[in-house]
């Protein structure tokens, strides 16, 4: 009687755990969602602290400030940044900030190098603070994994 028992839990154990595979695999796609969401969230509102920091800058200044390479601040602009952006570190999408001045065809704008953002991702970006077109309005891909925010 007792190998019945211990039989009969077995399978009761293999029930509940397909239960929660089941459970899991329904709910995998809708926190992977929320997570993109909140990622989206964060480098737009990350996007637009860096960009009014540069406007700031050249309303103070007369001009942005020069060219430099990835994750590297341009010379004075670490006070404009304040406490919640470090441009050193990777992107909430991955990839490093670069500010670009006079390159690409235009004046002055915030890039993102190199993310890990999917294309999708990308757009759904595009789509929250521009146009939803990559390749038109405020915020573009300029080619070679490099997304800006064009400010002039």
């Amino acid at each position: 009687m007792r190998g019945r028992r211990d039989a009969f839990t077995l399978v009761e154990l293999m029930i509940v755990v397909g239960i929660i595979c089941l459970l899991a695999v329904l709910a995998l796609p809708g926190f992977l969602r929320a997570r993109e969401r909140a990622q989206n969230a964060k480098f737009v509102n990350a996007l637009r602290v860096a960009s009014s920091a540069f406007d700031t800058y050249a309303m103070e200044h007369n001009n942005y400030p020069a060219d430099v390479n990835r994750a590297i601040v341009p010379p004075g602009m670490s006070s404009y940044f304040g406490p919640t952006l470090d441009w050193t570190k990777p992107t909430p999408i991955g990839g490093q900030w670069d500010w670009d001045k006079d390159v690409f065809g235009f004046k002055a704008g915030v890039s993102v190098v190199s993310p890990t953002a999917t294309l999708q991702q990308l757009k759904d970006i595009d789509a929250a603070i521009d146009d939803g077109d990559l390749s038109s309005g405020h915020f573009q891909d300029e080619g070679n994994s490099r997304y800006t925010c064009i400010l002039e």
